[in-house]
């Protein structure tokens, strides 16, 4: 028997790092979980362990702590590649404490590849987002299109992380940067899913905990937008293919050369608004979704969606779910964890 190739997962216990450690064991691969619970606990641990039968190596610690991480690298070790999910990642707190947002994230990603670094570890697969390129000025968006001030100082983080890649790759890295659009659904099997401690910041598990009676309505964050229906417009994509292109990156970095460093979107190339998703989930599931229009939400984009071509072409991925497919698993793990019949 083989011995697993160990990938160090920071930010595992996490909504789309869970699911990204999930896909690692069904393909082979022994995934080692770093977060500090900051905005997650364990229930996700124990959603992986039910879905694959085993129990995924966790330490509990901060990756802006380069003592702790050192630690993890000698005693865990030694990784295959790093898949890097930890960060802070809600646009309107980023508004609201954009000190903790610059501190949290860069320090964090720094300390990460000074460890890479010490530890001769050469794969990086850095979790970006489609904040990156701002308000763009083409839709759909591809990878050429310049980055703008961005909208929030979450998106800002991502920008400089991003910066920092493309001047440190040079120094011995093998470097993905995957801009994902707007993650939702849940396995599934149900027993993963979002977990947002609190008032949720994502629009889904809003909707879907107005939907289970959590919370009262759902707020629409304007509809005086130049769109269709006057609401945002995302590209939503289910999560666990969004896990899956974190699979495919890594097995494009190794077949890539030393010192190289790539970006891509991953997203489905469809553009649905708050108002379509909300209309959607009601139809998809039969359940209805009490709303209000309310205002703009400072730091939101008005409209973006992506244009996946390159991960399709160099990293032979493709979205597998619809978005209502996303939604009826959101809704399966939402009712999961809430005993609802």
């Amino acid at each position: 028997m083989s011995i697993p190739r160990k990938v160090l997962v920071t930010g595992g216990a996490g909504y789309i790092g869970a699911h990204t450690a999930v896909e690692l064991i069904e393909a082979g691969y022994e995934p080692v979980i770093v977060d500090n619970l900051s905005k997650s606990d364990r229930t996700l641990l124990d959603g992986i362990e039910r879905i694959t039968g085993r129990k995924v190596s966790f330490f509990q610690g901060d990756c802006t702590d380069e003592s702790f991480l050192k630690g993890v690298f000698e005693w865990a070790g030694p990784f295959q590649a790093v898949m890097h999910f930890a960060a802070f990642k809600s646009v309107g707190e980023s508004v609201e404490n954009p000190l903790s947002y610059y501190q949290n994230n860069i320090d964090s990603h720094v300390v990460l590849l000074k460890t890479m670094k010490q530890f001769s570890v050469t794969d990086l697969i850095f979790s970006s987002s489609c904040t990156v390129y701002g308000q763009p000025d083409v839709i759909p968006v591809t990878e050429d299109a310049p980055f703008k001030r961005a909208e929030s100082p979450y998106g800002a983080t991502k920008q400089m992380c991003e910066r920092i890649l493309e001047d440190a790759y040079r120094g011995g890295y093998r470097v993905v940067s995957l801009r994902y659009f707007n993650p939702v659904g849940a396995h599934p099997t149900a027993n993963l899913g979002e977990l947002p401690i609190g008032t949720p910041n994502n629009l889904v598990p809003y909707i879907t905990q107005t939907a289970a009676g959590v919370r009262p309505k759902l707020t629409v964050f304007g509809d005086d937008y130049d769109t269709p229906d006057g609401s945002c417009v995302r590209d939503f994509i289910h999560v666990v293919d969004l896990a899956q292109g974190h699979l495919r990156a890594m097995e494009y970095l190794g077949t890539a050369p030393p010192n190289s460093y790539e970006v891509f979107n991953l997203g489905t190339g469809e553009g649905v608004s708050v108002l379509q998703l909300i209309k959607r989930f009601i139809a998809a599931t039969g359940v209805d979704v009490p709303y209000s229009i309310g205002p703009r939400r400072s730091g939101d984009v008005e409209k973006t969606y992506a244009d996946p071509t390159k991960a399709n072409r160099l990293l032979k991925w493709k979205p597998a779910f619809t978005v209502e497919e996303s939604l009826q698993h959101a809704w399966s793990w939402e009712k999961n964890i809430r005993n609802i019949k």
